[in-house]
């Protein structure tokens, strides 16, 4: 492995795949490192040797790993009141829910531990909504080739093609359309429609990108007729894509918004938000265990005031047009069929289907990306990273791609 060492006696790594093997559901197939440490762009492996992460825990660690002003604010919550009662109130949870009121469209919060959970919550209120208001209409109209997460019921709502058959009987309720296609979702829509879900960018999709005048006239259409519209934006939110929240680049506003990832940096916690006159939950119609516990509260504050107090939505959107533009100074050379994207999420389509092959050869010389297709490579780097680690990034990908391509 070419990726660089820094430690000389090397921790029995064996031993901890061992018993990681031996202990846990194999639901992924790992590489064979077992990952130690990280500080902001980077990350070590046991035995000592460093990766460029342009993956950061799938857009989660938004300020990079380890981020000295998460590590305040969980150190210091940690002692005194880590985890309260959802059922009662503590310091930190209306500091958290007026920070993204007051910075959004949107007029109150329910807090959850991933964004999963954050979109079942906004189901259940769709559904609600109409059942008060739309004569017991309960279908949701989301997109192919969405991903809004991986319990039964969004694995019903998503449209992952190769996720058809899986676990069945699926959620019932969901009815599918083409992203980008206002006309389907105008078809779609029938008495039992209660709201429309979309992703701003669908990134686990392959990085494909809302046209305004799909996302304006789907605020339209939703208006028309009188049903809501979900923007999940559990990747795409916090800053991600050069604002801190995408629907700002559309001049719209949702009835409803989820947030996951890069909301607490690293730590768990998701949101889920929406307008007052849409708020129609009562008393136990909607909980968690762990909902507004002080210490995601916490990371959650400190992550978001963070963003504002540096003003990092700006700086990823500088970044992520400065990457897309070298990016696409290289379609000659390698012949990208498509660069897209918005902010820090970036993806790019190459030529020949290996992307698989380009992950596998990038993490050997001691980067990390992802392929969302086999064809598509995703850049979701720390919105804090440097033109010198893009230029990084780019030599290592280069040199893979030379070799791949």
């Amino acid at each position: 492995m070419s990726a660089q060492a820094v430690v000389t006696h090397a921790p029995p790594t064996s031993k901890m795949i061992q018993d990681a093997e031996s202990s846990l559901m194999h639901v992924v197939t790992r590489p064979g490192q077992v990952m130690t440490k990280g500080r902001g762009s980077y990350i070590w492996d046991a035995e000592g040797n460093k990766y460029l992460d342009f993956l950061q825990g799938w857009a989660v660690n938004c300020l990079g790993h380890c981020p000295p002003v998460l590590i305040r604010a969980i150190t210091k919550q940690a002692k005194e009141l880590i985890n309260g009662s959802p059922a009662l109130y503590n310091a930190r949870m209306g500091e958290l829910g007026k920070l993204l009121t007051d910075n959004s469209a949107l007029d109150k919060a329910f807090f959850c531990s991933t964004g999963a959970e954050a979109n079942e919550g906004a189901l259940k209120l769709a559904r609600k909504y109409g059942a008060k208001h739309l004569d017991g209409a309960f279908e949701v109209i989301t997109t192919w080739h969405s991903f809004h997460g991986r319990t039964l019921a969004m694995m019903s709502a998503s449209g992952k093609p190769n996720w058809d058959g899986l676990f069945d009987p699926k959620v019932p309720g969901f009815i599918r359309v083409d992203f980008n296609d206002l006309e389907a979702v105008r078809r779609a829509i029938t008495p039992r429609t209660c709201a429309v879900m979309v992703e701003p960018v669908q990134g686990e999709g392959g990085v494909h990108v809302a046209k305004e005048k799909y996302l304006k006239g789907l605020r339209q259409l939703c208006d028309e007729k009188g049903i809501l519209l979900i923007l999940d934006e559990v990747q795409t939110g916090i800053g991600r894509c050069g604002t801190l929240f995408a629907y700002e680049q559309y001049g719209i506003e949702p009835d409803i918004m989820t947030l996951g990832k890069g909301l607490g940096g690293g730590f768990p916690v998701a949101a889920l938000l929406a307008k007052d006159e849409v708020c129609v939950f009562e008393a136990g119609d909607q909980g968690s265990t762990y909902s507004s516990q002080p210490l995601a509260m916490a990371a959650g504050i400190a992550v978001v005031g963070e963003m504002l107090k540096r003003k990092i939505p700006n700086r990823a959107r500088v970044r992520g047009n400065a990457l897309m533009r070298k990016l696409r100074a290289m379609k000659k050379e390698f012949g990208f069929t498509d660069v897209r994207g918005k902010g820090l999420l970036v993806g790019v389509d190459l030529p020949k289907e290996v992307a698989p092959q380009v992950v596998a050869q990038c993490f050997e010389a001691g980067l990390l990306i992802n392929a969302p297709g086999p064809n598509t490579i995703r850049f979701m780097p720390a919105l804090t990273t440097s033109s010198k680690e893009i230029d990084e990034m780019l030599e290592i990908f280069s040199k893979v791609l030379r070799q791949l391509l």
